[in-house]
């Protein structure tokens, strides 16, 4: 076999793997999140001052070493023992949260409760957003080396795969931040917002155009039946905000649950009692038009609208202003509640309908994206107050990146603005859109030098971890100076 059908080969007819690992591997996010804050904590007790010393190099090492390596050692090298990497790291950000915490009074929690936040900022969805993206360029080329499990690649057809939910929740984290989520007032007329819209997307139609190009031109290898042949994410991310854009201005935002329920719940039943799960699945005569070529991108964008949707839904929950801790704690035990409860639907679904399927974006699929979105997004929230509580019992306030308990006169707005400019988290948040597309042009220069297939474990990891650094280190020199890429 060529060299192309390897590798098409080596991504094609996988089967995933279970809802507890994907759960699981997406805890480890969270833990590291307390881990880097709880590090920069201690060194401000011990020294009385940050940032680090020499604060460009250091703070990007800190955040390399806390953030990124864990989660490229535990989707890699480590996947084998990742109940015990999840349990090592907890157990160590208990201890040091002990530690920094023990010499608090007793009614540290109460009073820590009705303690107000500042209400300009929602840290965890920043985090989910670029968690997100950091797991979407790392699987992006790390599933085509050899020491990449198979069962966290997409799936071919039915499945739950880790790159599978890093679809459904790259929709979902572009939907919890949209404008009406953030409820935005829409000036002019609804047409003239749409038409905005329309104009709004076009980066991704050029961008969608310039990957189809590259791959037809360089014979780049492409699974076909993940999007299609002339399809892309691009393309699916483009036409999903257009169509969302239009639903909202007739939609009624507080139903918005609703509707996405109706549309994937239609998608289903039109999968079902027509020949449409047929045609997708088993029709392989891609040459007879557009529609045969692309009916997995095409389709698909039933489902991606929905998730959108449910992602505008919560997102409008998320951003209404809250004051103190407690209410933002309560608002947290409700989005895991609303996770459980979807997992349970989730489980009647692939009981009695049929299991998970990315390629369809049936509702089974559309379920468990929203329901490990919430989970994943829950769990942030819940590192964030635990690191509040931290700073709070430390006097530390100038982790980056996380709340801060609110203060009329507060005085360390300039010094939290310096330590924001060397976070590695801001910086990917600053230019998301170019982080992945840089992520996307790195791993098909990496495939065109590589045999990534035949790479040893060692050297893979190697130019994993280089890959990682080189798209991070852009990013960051960018967020230092700055600077942010936006052409539209």
């Amino acid at each position: 076999m060529a060299q192309r059908e390897l590798k098409e080969a080596f991504v094609s007819n996988l089967n995933g793997t279970s809802l507890e690992e994907v759960a699981l591997g997406s805890f480890l996010s969270p833990v590291c999140v307390v881990n880097r804050g709880l590090f920069l904590i201690l060194y401000y007790q011990a020294k009385g001052n940050l940032p680090l010393p020499h604060p460009l190099f250091s703070h990007l090492l800190l955040d390399l070493c806390a953030l990124i390596v864990p989660l490229v050692l535990s989707c890699t090298v480590l996947s084998s023992v990742l109940h015990q990497v999840a349990v090592s790291l907890t157990f160590f950000s208990a201890c040091v949260f002990c530690y920094i915490c023990c010499g608090c009074p007793k009614n540290t929690v109460s009073a820590f409760l009705q303690s107000h936040v500042e209400s300009n900022q929602v840290p965890f969805v920043t985090l989910f957003r670029v968690f997100v993206n950091v797991k979407t360029a790392i699987s992006i080329l790390a599933v085509d080396f050899s020491f990449f499990p198979r069962r966290y690649a997409k799936t071919e057809t039915y499945g739950t795969g880790v790159m599978d939910f890093g679809v459904g929740a790259f929709i979902f984290a572009n939907a919890l931040v949209c404008p009406e989520a953030r409820r935005r007032n829409i000036s002019g007329s609804k047409m003239s917002h749409v038409a905005k819209q329309l104009l709004s997307v076009w980066p991704l139609v050029a961008i969608g155009m310039g990957r189809l190009v590259s791959v037809k031109m360089t014979s780049y290898h492409e699974h076909v039946t993940e999007y299609g042949v002339h399809w892309n994410f691009f393309f699916t991310l483009s036409i999903v905000r257009v169509v969302v854009s239009v639903l909202l201005v007739v939609l009624p935002t507080s139903l918005l649950w609703i509707f996405a329920l109706l549309i994937s719940g239609f998608y289903q039943f039109t999968l079902e009692t027509s020949g449409l799960k047929a045609f997708i699945i088993h029709n392989s005569d891609r040459e007879k038009d557009f529609l045969h070529a692309n009916k997995e991108g095409l389709f698909s964008i039933f489902g991606y609208v929905a998730i959108y949707l449910s992602g505008v839904q919560i997102g409008l929950y998320v951003m209404q202003p809250r004051t103190n801790v407690r209410e933002w704690l309560r608002t947290l035990v409700s989005l895991l509640l609303g996770s459980f409860a979807l997992y349970a639907a989730l489980h009647a679904c692939q009981t009695l309908v049929e299991p998970v399927s990315r390629r369809l974006a049936n509702f089974p699929f559309c379920l468990w994206s929203v329901a490990q979105s919430l989970f994943f997004l829950s769990c942030l929230g819940l590192a964030d107050i635990i690191l509040l509580f931290s700073k709070r019992a430390s006097g530390c306030h100038f982790v980056p990146s996380s709340w801060n308990l609110y203060k009329k006169h507060y005085d360390g707005d300039k010094k939290s603005g310096e330590i924001g400019r060397l976070c590695l988290i801001q910086a990917v948040s600053r230019n998301q859109l170019l982080f992945f597309l840089l992520a996307n042009v790195m791993t098909g220069l990496t495939n065109s030098v590589v045999d990534t297939i035949s790479c040893s474990t060692f050297f893979s990891l190697c130019i994993l971890l280089l890959y990682m650094f080189i798209n991070c280190f852009v990013i960051y020199v960018l967020h230092f100076y700055g600077i942010t890429v936006k052409f539209w």
